[in-house]
């Protein structure tokens, strides 16, 4: 009888102790889970999204690591917002997707050549702009195309589904041969080739191909202002306090002069001339 009062005790003290190490277990999970969500690292995790196919921008390369001015960008926000850069979680968020994936919570943010406008701020929110690109022609080094007007009777490449050579084509070059091809890796390929005369979308993206190591002195970038594109960091709607923060954290990427060297490494190669870092909040329209 004795002992079966002292295992019984045994066995509710057991039970207390599993309780609390249960509890205490969900707590840690609870706590790491909120400061993911939350914008502090305390040992958690943040989820980013980017391009895995720009060089210059969004790039992953084979050994799984990932380079670019974008990923150099959310790697620095990340820093700010709390957490280190094993902390961080790039996930590849293409064109058609970037806005379904903040708004499922894929992603705490996205920098991936986000170009701000109104459709898409009807559906998420922009820190930023952090970059002023263009539309521009990457030609080779040798060509004597000079303006958008000089592509009459040339071959003009740029991807599938793209606006960019149907904007020049529409109003600039209307007897340019369009070629669209499924990726930009490709209408580079034609344009070393000599199978197409020129390449078209943002200079950003056009500088980041031009800058790789087996592409350096064969192409140059025509210097063209065809169009303004403000990229500007993607966050959940209504999400003001990431929006603030991530602002804050761009603003002394620009002072501190991290912006430019992140510039200068990525696009350098091309010579790309950027324009100056942009203003929080202030949107450079497309001429009317």
């Amino acid at each position: 009888m004795k002992l079966r009062k002292v295992t019984a005790v045994s066995a509710a003290a057991l039970v207390l102790a599993l309780t609390a190490t249960a509890c205490g277990s969900d707590d840690k999970d609870d706590a790491s889970s909120s400061a993911s969500s939350s914008g502090s690292g305390s040992g958690g995790k943040i989820k980013i999204g980017i391009k895995y196919d720009q060089p210059g921008l969004g790039l992953k390369k084979p050994d799984g690591s990932f380079a670019g001015f974008d990923v150099d960008v959310a790697t620095y926000v990340a820093k700010e917002l709390g957490y280190e850069p094993d902390q961080i979680e790039f996930v590849e968020t293409k064109s058609a997707d970037r806005e379904n994936a903040i708004e499922r919570g894929d992603v705490k943010f996205i920098a991936a050549t986000y170009s701000i406008n109104d459709k898409r701020k009807a559906k998420v929110d922009f820190a930023g702009p952090y970059l002023l690109a263009h539309q521009d022609l990457l030609l080779k080094s040798d060509s004597t195309i000079s303006k958008a007007e000089d592509l009459n009777g040339k071959k003009l490449c740029s991807v599938t589904g793209s606006t960019s050579a149907q904007n020049i084509h529409d109003t600039i070059a209307p007897k340019a041969n369009l070629k669209e091809l499924s990726s930009y890796s490709e209408c580079i390929a034609g344009l070393q080739s000599g199978a197409v005369d020129a390449v078209t979308t943002d200079d950003s993206i056009l500088a980041g191909f031009a800058s790789q190591e087996q592409y350096k002195g064969k192409f140059k970038l025509a210097g063209l202002k065809l169009s303004n594109e403000n990229y500007g960091v993607g966050v959940k709607k209504g999400d003001t306090a990431t929006v603030d923060k991530i602002n804050t954290a761009l603003e002394k990427m620009v002072s501190d002069g991290s912006w430019q060297k992140a510039v200068e490494a990525n696009f350098g190669p091309a010579n790309y001339k950027n324009e100056p870092a942009p203003k929080i909040g202030v949107i450079v329209p497309n001429a009317s």
